[in-house]
């Protein structure tokens, strides 16, 4: 990965676009690649850093990849990101109990609403593992406690792969929810019932019914991104 490049944010708007100021005074448009609220992670003035793609064809050449907000913590908004740094991580046998699977599978269709597994494990290990990997970046008063939460805005494309997921558990594969935290300030993560309730209590159902849920830390620096430290997930 290259080195990011630092700006100042400006404003985050329609989802998918961000102004920043660059270090030159010049101010332009940079990709979001984040389709959540991304509450408590936007502060104008906060330091931002962008990746630079050399593809011509695109209309923002900048991708907004971290933030640092005015309580010191680094946060990965680049959602895409999560899915790559669980694979990499699955690759190098570095998660207990995801490794020592041969063949590993990104986005196969699967079950019966019309889903995607992020990956799908199978071959070594028994029984066929479907991993299913979300993004942590939500943070909430007191700061200092470290929980952090999932979802950050009612999620019913969330819910939907809950129950996927459970759908494959019963049919005698393991089910996977992997929280990807993208976030330096938490330390556990739990369901966001007062932002979602409904997927707060499925969570606890498909749980119960053999479902899966690891949380592990992302380290996060300019430099490079990769998957560190499993943190506790849980489920009051």
């Amino acid at each position: 990965m290259r080195q990011l490049e630092e700006a100042r944010l400006l404003r985050r708007y329609k989802r998918f676009l961000a102004d920043v100021e660059l270090p030159s005074g010049e101010q332009i448009t940079v990709h979001c690649p984040n389709t959540g609220s991304m509450k408590n992670c936007v502060e104008a003035g906060a330091k931002v850093w962008l990746s630079k793609s050399d593809n011509p064809k695109r209309k923002h050449a900048y991708t907004w990849e971290l933030i640092r907000t005015t309580r010191g913590h680094t946060i990965g908004i680049n959602t895409g990101k999560a899915n790559k740094l669980v694979e990499d991580a699955v690759r190098s046998s570095f998660i207990p109990g995801l490794d020592g699977y041969a063949d590993i599978r990104r986005e196969v269709a699967y079950g019966n609403e019309g889903s995607r597994i992020d990956l799908l494990l199978k071959e070594g290990r028994e029984p066929d593992s479907y991993v299913e990997v979300k993004s942590v970046t939500l943070l909430e008063e007191p700061f200092s406690r470290g929980v952090g939460y999932f979802p950050d805005a009612v999620s019913e494309r969330g819910a939907k792969h809950l129950r996927e997921l459970r759908a494959m558990v019963d049919n005698g594969a393991r089910g996977v929810l992997f929280f990807c935290v993208q976030h330096t300030g938490v330390q556990e993560v739990r369901p966001a019932d007062h932002v979602d309730p409904g997927y707060g209590q499925l969570l606890r159902e498909v749980v119960e019914a053999g479902v899966e849920v690891l949380a592990w830390k992302v380290r996060l620096t300019p430099s490079g991104f990769r998957l560190w430290r499993e943190v506790p997930v849980c489920l009051p």
